[in-house]
């Protein structure tokens, strides 16, 4: 436990930082800061990796290069079978497919719908796969595991759903950012109902990062196929749009099923087990 409480901790201490230095270079805070302004993107982008070299650092120190190949190796363990490609590039989309026909059944219109190309999604979801090893080798590869010793899977994902969420936070003041004036409530909902659906990938992938990377760059990448980004102003005023509120709810169907048929505890997953 001691060791998970340093893992978030050192996360949340150095990712904000450095998301805080990057809102300030954004004007979050008033007129932008002109120095910071100029690397915010940097910025931003080393606190999104924070969670992995945290991680990395930790299990280094407790395990030394023999944990580390273990974490390390788990991101590019891909032999899990095709159905679970497909599950993780399509999991999202089919929610957001479910979203706008609900929509259009309740109001009698579409919702607004993104503007991208298809073939533009699909190569921003190919390059930005292997960016998203700076969060999961730190959220799916050594928290979440930690977690489950402790509490079982499904305990393990809701929980680490909700403190996944809360690191967003900051997000939410930057302006130009796509959470900005969302409802956070909401948004955090939704993230644990997507922290319960990766847990269920990283099981049935006996502890896959590639493939919850890959899932994690699916969701980025098609959230905006339907818009449901609301202005609330203040993060924790609720008033989200029906579009979001559906997203949502199409999320937590299938997290309930995963939930009912999570396993309870780790040790029936030895490879997901390794690097720990």
């Amino acid at each position: 436990m001691v060791t998970l409480l340093k893992f978030f901790a050192l996360t949340f201490l150095v990712s904000w930082l450095f998301f805080i230095a990057g809102a300030a270079g954004a004007g979050a805070f008033g007129n932008p800061v002109p120095v910071l302004a100029e690397i915010r993107g940097a910025l931003f982008l080393i606190g999104t990796v924070t969670p992995a070299l945290v991680a990395i650092w930790l299990t280094a120190r407790a395990e030394g290069n023999s944990g580390t190949q273990a974490l390390l190796s788990r991101v590019l363990k891909w032999d899990v079978g095709a159905r679970w490609y497909v599950f993780a590039i399509l999991y999202n989309l089919i929610v957001k497919l479910a979203v706008a026909l609900t929509y259009r059944a309740i109001t009698g219109t579409w919702p607004q719908f993104g503007s991208e190309a298809w073939y533009l999604i699909v190569g921003a979801m190919v390059i930005s796969t292997p960016v998203q090893a700076g969060e999961e080798i730190g959220w799916r590869g050594f928290a979440l595991p930690r977690l489950a010793d402790r509490a079982g899977f499904r305990r393990a994902s809701v929980l680490l759903g909700v403190i996944w969420a809360v690191w967003h936070l900051p997000f939410f003041y930057v302006p130009g950012i796509d959470m900005y004036g969302q409802s956070f409530p909401t948004f955090a909902l939704g993230v644990t109902a997507i922290s319960v659906a990766m847990a269920w990938l990283y099981v049935r992938t006996n502890g896959s990062l590639l493939l919850t990377m890959l899932m994690h760059s699916a969701i980025n990448q098609t959230v905006g196929i339907v818009s449901d980004v609301g202005k609330a102003g203040n993060p924790f005023t609720v008033r989200p749009p029906l579009s979001f509120v559906l997203t949502v709810a199409f999320l937590w169907i299938p997290a309930v099923y995963f939930l009912v048929r999570m396993p309870g505890a780790v040790a029936s997953e030895p490879a997901a087990r390794a690097g720990r």
